[in-house]
């Protein structure tokens, strides 16, 4: 919640709007896991409108970015 907070002073709008859709989304689920589609593209728009804060624009779209959720893969 920290870095959700610090994020409020720091990022652009776009940026916490898109934060806060996620926030949305989990808690809706209320602890089970989101659909990993609806999950990647919201994951996906935030890191776009970061790097758009960055860079001033980008040429990627939210299926460019690949990452694995930490998740215990061990389980038996």
């Amino acid at each position: 919640m920290e870095k959700q907070y610090k994020s409020w002073l720091y990022s652009s709008d776009e940026v916490i709007k898109s934060i806060n859709n996620l926030i949305q989304l989990l808690m809706k689920e209320e602890g089970n896991t989101p659909n990993p589609n609806l999950g990647r593209e919201l994951i996906g728009t935030i890191i776009l409108e970061m790097r758009k804060d960055l860079l001033g624009k980008t040429n990627l779209t939210y299926m460019d970015f690949r990452y694995i959720d930490v998740v215990n893969r061990n389980k038996k």
